[in-house]
C-alpha cells in the first residue's frame, strides 16, 4: 500500500463548513487528488484537555462547539462512521502512554468543517485524537512520530488548527484586513523551517520571540502541526496547498507531507 500523505490544515472560521471560497475549494481539491484512505485520524485544536484520548465509538456525533452562528451551521451533520480498530491501533502504538477510549466526544468543528469538503459524502471513517493540554510541545511531536507508520497502513492523518491564531487581533468585520507584519514574519519563518526539515525550531516555537507569542498566544491551534511534522518521512516533499490570511491574524496555511 502506498504511503498516505499527512496534512495540516488551517481551518479558520467555522462558517468555512458552509462556504464556497478559495480555501474550501482547495480542501476539496486535496481530497480529489490523493489516494482514498482507509480512515482519517484527525488531531483537532478543539479537543484540548488533560490526558490523551481517542474516539472509540461506531458512530461519532457531530459536535457544534461554537456559539453566535446561524442555524444553518448548527444544522450541519457529518455522519462519518468511527473506526474502533483504528482507535485500538492508535492506543497500541502509543503505549506506554495511557490513552483513554472516549465514547462521548465525537467530531468537533475542527474536524468536520474541513472534512465535509475533503470527503463530502462522509464515506471515510474518522477517529479523533485529543491533545493533552498538560504536556509540552515535544510530547506532541513525539506522539506524531509514534503514529507515523499509520501512513503506511492507509490512514490519512490530519492536524487541524491554525499556524497563526490570534483572535484578540482579529479584524472583526474587516473582510479585507491585511495580515499583521508579525503574523507574516512568523509564517515565513515557519515555512522556511519546514522546508529545511528543521522541526526543532518549531517544537521550540516559544523561543522564536515576540512574533511567535503573538501568532500562537495559546498552544491549542499550533500543536496539531507538530503531530503532522512528527510523521515526516526522509523522502517526503513539503508543499503548501492552501495559503492566505483571514482577518489579519488567522493563517489559513495548509501543509502537506508527501
Amino acid at each position: 500500500m502506498a504511503r498516505m500523505p499527512a496534512l495540516f490544515v488551517g481551518h479558520g472560521n467555522p462558517m468555512n463548513a458552509l462556504a464556497d471560497n478559495a480555501y474550501t475549494r482547495a480542501w476539496a481539491a486535496l481530497g480529489a487528488a490523493m489516494p482514498r484512505p482507509t480512515a482519517v485520524l484527525c488531531v483537532s485544536a478543539h479537543w484540548y484537555q488533560p490526558g490523551v484520548h481517542v474516539t472509540a465509538m461506531a458512530a461519532p456525533r457531530t459536535i457544534h462547539d461554537f456559539g453566535g452562528f446561524p442555524p444553518e451551521l448548527h444544522a450541519v451533520e457529518y455522519p462519518a462512521s468511527g473506526d474502533r480498530e483504528l482507535a485500538a491501533r492508535v492506543t497500541a502504538l502509543l503505549a506506554p502512554i495511557a490513552v483513554g477510549a472516549d465514547r462521548e466526544w465525537g467530531l468537533d468543528h475542527g474536524t468536520w468543517s474541513v472534512l465535509r469538503h475533503v470527503f463530502p459524502h462522509a464515506d471515510v471513517p474518522v477517529v479523533q485524537l485529543g491533545i493533552d493540554e498538560a504536556e509540552p510541545a515535544a510530547f506532541h511531536y513525539d506522539v506524531g512520530r509514534r503514529l507515523a507508520q499509520l501512513r503506511d497502513e492507509g490512514v490519512l492523518v490530519v492536524g487541524s488548527g491554525n499556524l497563526v491564531h490570534n483572535l484578540h487581533s482579529y479584524g472583526w468585520g474587516e473582510h479585507s484586513r491585511a495580515p499583521y507584519e508579525w503574523a507574516l514574519r512568523f509564517e515565513d519563518r515557519a515555512r522556511a523551517a519546514m522546508l529545511a526539515a528543521d522541526d526543532r525550531a518549531l517544537v521550540a516555537y516559544e523561543a522564536l520571540g515576540r512574533d511567535a507569542m503573538l501568532s500562537a498566544p495559546t498552544p491549542d491551534h499550533f500543536l496539531p502541526l507538530l503531530y503532522v511534522l512528527g510523521m515526516r518521512a526522509p523522502d517526503d516533499t513539503v508543499t503548501f496547498p492552501v495559503e492566505g490570511f483571514d482577518g489579519g491574524s488567522i493563517s489559513m496555511l495548509a501543509v502537506r507531507l508527501g
